[in-house]
């Protein structure tokens, strides 16, 4: 191609997977510059200072765009984002920033900051008490918990409040042996599907839904939801504007679901899904991204040569 940009953009990322490779391949479309990059095999050296995935050093290339740091998620993704802080201070243009997503791969953290902007979120209590844990449960009724690090639901454990309290104390007690910690959110009736808004530099690009399939109390593909396209009201699309603007993300999807009291919000992605974009509205957000992330470095090097 003789249109291509002359920038070398490495994406972090999960080798072989589908939402890295193709954001990798849209990137090359664009740029003739193909480089994804497994942080698990990263080396960085501090006294140099050199940031090295295989034959690459990474302070060289002009942009990161960070798709995947971990299959699932576990303190030590902060760890391998600080890496990728370190590779930012020595003037490569990360998207997303990763110091933003350190504040969103930790639940606690995200949920603070959401509430601190006043997003409405389902009834949370998060404490070390079992005691304490134990008052929640039984003032929510059904109450869902979830781990301070997961994605898709993953780990989360409904409580049902026809439990005695002797059952509930015994699955409290198993489940702070694993996680170390009660974040307890109260079970909300929801209309069998949750929307995932989407945003590309803070611009709403469009909805889906996931539809669950009846068998689970949860709607995320994992768990056996399809994708269907959604038509959110203005109100949501407001809320999850405002959800997302709480993080300074190139790229992210805002989960919400309608209820009785009306919608709330879960979470802000710290990564972004593309499979929900393609699958309900038909959109290659992969190739948005990349198109986005070319755009911006053009941006920075006219204003550097201004």
């Amino acid at each position: 191609m003789t249109n291509q940009s002359p920038f070398k953009i490495g994406v972090v990322g999960i080798p072989g997977k589908w939402s890295t490779e193709i954001l990798a391949d849209e990137i090359e479309a664009l740029t003739g510059f193909r480089l994804v990059i497994d942080i698990e095999q990263v080396v960085a050296d501090l006294t140099k200072p050199s940031v090295k995935f295989q034959n690459h050093c990474l302070c060289d290339l002009d942009a990161i765009v960070i798709k995947k740091v971990s299959q699932t998620y576990s303190p030590a993704v902060i760890d391998r984002l600080e890496i990728l802080r370190f590779v930012e201070k020595c003037g490569v243009q990360i998207f997303s920033k990763p110091h933003e997503i350190i504040r969103l791969v930790d639940r606690l953290s995200c949920t603070v900051s959401l509430t601190k902007a006043q997003i409405p979120m389902p009834p949370t209590v998060i404490t070390e008490s079992l005691e304490a844990a134990l008052d929640t449960v039984q003032q929510f009724g059904d109450t869902i918990l979830k781990p301070l690090f997961s994605t898709k639901a993953r780990g989360m454990e409904w409580l049902s409040s026809k439990s005695s309290k002797k059952t509930l104390t015994s699955q409290l007690k198993s489940y702070y042996e694993k996680q170390g910690f009660f974040y307890l959110q109260k079970k909300l009736a929801l209309p069998g599907k949750d929307l995932g808004l989407v945003f590309l530099g803070g611009e709403y690009q469009g909805a889906y839904a996931r539809v669950g399939n009846g068998n689970s109390w949860n709607t995320t593909i994992h768990s056996g939801g399809k994708y269907a396209e959604a038509f959110p009201s203005d109100e949501i699309i407001d809320m999850a504007h405002r959800a997302q603007s709480v993080f300074d993300l190139s790229y992210t999807t805002v989960d919400i679901a309608e209820t009785e009291e009306g919608p709330v919000c879960f979470e802000v992605s710290a990564f972004g899904g593309f499979k929900g974009a393609q699958e309900g509205l038909n959109i290659n957000m992969a190739a948005r991204y990349a198109a986005y992330v070319v755009n911006q470095l053009h941006a920075t090097q006219i204003v550097k040569t201004a």
